[in-house]
């Protein structure tokens, strides 16, 4: 792909002033794809995706509409740009919506520091597929596992320009390489499944295929015989690998879109105690080598670290330009937009602080409880934070994991239940949501 994005921003922006823009803004995406699934040693599924996505939103006065195209022809571009103002002005008027102020823009553009583009040469498919079959082969070598249900491997590479007419032009370019490994143990209705993945964005950084395949077969063996828990109230513990929902729930409710709304449970909470008092919620933009990072928002806003619970205290919301508007504040520079739609709040990369102990001794002191591992489906209420969940994972009684569970399902109030969290030590640090195991004490149980 040799065309440039910023020229071909600034010719969107060009077409938008000539069919009568008072002011507008532009995203060019670009980026190429690749997956490769094997099954039973040989190759299940290739897919390979090139192609490129436009946006463009128009205002008129305080009007705005938006429009996207993959096609980005010259006359489509003009035609992309009418269209456009057309239905800006038929849209309802929205005295928040509006460009940012050009002294708010970000200086710092330089994204190449952050490390979020592997530059070595693309993967060869077949290496991709060796890649899938190494970690197939290694979780059939479990004498427990019956059957890999799919190995995977991908690449993808993306370049992202948005430009605007307060004088916004900036761009990055991103890459990620990841592998997958679904297991299956036992035989009939007594199969069992679990996984195991890595993504980063350097290939230099991934796992190897065989720890991938073998750690995703030593997973789905632990499971055989899963039978429902005792119905009760039960500690509940979320494993790593899943305890990031529990901490999402927190980021949606006190985005500033939910809060605008005034659908979320956390709407009257600023200043209040949130999680426990020895625990904070930082968002960290700059992270290098994590897929979530950016120096600037998608309204050309400087992003930059920041506590949105500091020491158990809710501190303020997520903001765009549009919802900090509508709530009389300012924007967190937290904007996010795809080709076709709006700018709309979104956090980028968190940590929660961490504990001082391992998750084994977090069962030790749990005593009898239940020990997540996977979930499925999801009733949460956003005006109350009333939380349903189905579950799956492991018995623990006397401070030991005693046998499989499925079938079950976990429920609380969201607001209660982040007030007991206790972390563990065990968040992987590469991720871009960085929380580790989380006990939450008397959980409602559904079960046997």
């Amino acid at each position: 792909m040799t065309h440039s994005l910023s020229d071909l921003s600034a010719q969107i922006l060009d077409a938008a002033r000539k069919a009568g823009a008072d002011a507008a803004d532009a995203i060019a995406v670009d980026g190429t794809s690749v997956s490769i699934t094997v099954r039973a040693g040989a190759l299940e599924q290739a897919e390979r995706s090139e192609g490129i996505e436009i946006g463009l939103r128009v205002f008129a006065g305080q009007r705005q509409a938006c429009v996207s195209s993959s096609d980005i022809k010259p006359e489509t571009l003009d035609q992309m740009a009418q269209r456009a103002m057309a239905m800006a002005r038929e849209a309802p008027h929205d005295s928040y919506a509006g460009l940012a102020d050009p002294e708010q823009l970000a200086t710092d553009l330089a994204s190449d520091r952050l490390a979020l583009y592997d530059p070595s040469a693309e993967p060869d498919p077949a290496e991709l597929q060796q890649d899938a079959l190494r970690a197939e082969a290694a979780a059939l070598r479990n004498p427990g596992v019956s059957q890999v249900q799919s190995a995977s491997t991908g690449y993808s590479h993306r370049r992202v320009h948005i430009a605007a007419t307060n004088g916004l032009s900036a761009g990055y370019a991103r890459s990620d390489r990841g592998i997958s490994c679904v297991a299956i143990s036992g035989s009939g209705t007594g199969m069992e499944r679990d996984y195991d993945f890595d993504s980063r964005v350097f290939q230099a950084d991934l796992r190897d295929p065989d720890a991938v395949g073998t750690l995703a077969a030593e997973r789905a063996v632990e499971r055989v015989g899963a039978r429902r828990p005792k119905t009760g109230a039960y500690p509940v513990i979320f494993d790593e690998r899943i305890a990031s929902g529990l901490i999402g729930s927190l980021l949606q409710a006190s985005n500033g879109a939910m809060i605008a709304r005034g659908s979320s449970w956390l709407r009257d909470a600023i200043g209040e105690e949130v999680l426990p008092k020895h625990l904070s919620l930082i968002e960290q933009p700059h992270r290098p080598r994590v897929s979530g990072s950016r120096l600037f928002d998608a309204e050309g806003l400087p992003t930059a670290e920041r506590a949105i619970v500091k020491d158990g205290v809710l501190t303020g919301w997520t903001l765009d330009l549009a919802t900090a508007r509508k709530l009389g504040m300012e924007s967190t520079g937290n904007a996010a937009r795809g080709t076709g739609a709006p700018p709309s709040p979104s956090v980028t990369n968190v940590a929660l602080t961490q504990g001082d102990k391992s998750r084994d001794d977090l069962i030790r002191e749990m005593g009898t409880g239940l020990l997540i591992t996977s979930m499925i489906g999801s009733t949460i209420n956003p005006n109350t934070g009333d939380y349903s969940r189905g579950a799956a994972g492991f018995w623990v009684e006397n401070g030991q994991i005693a046998y499989p569970v499925n079938e079950c399902t976990v429920a609380g109030n969201l607001r209660d239940m982040l007030k007991t969290i206790l972390p563990a030590n065990d968040a992987r640090l590469h991720l871009s949501r960085v929380v580790p195991s989380l006990l939450v004490e008397g959980l409602t149980l559904a079960g046997a």
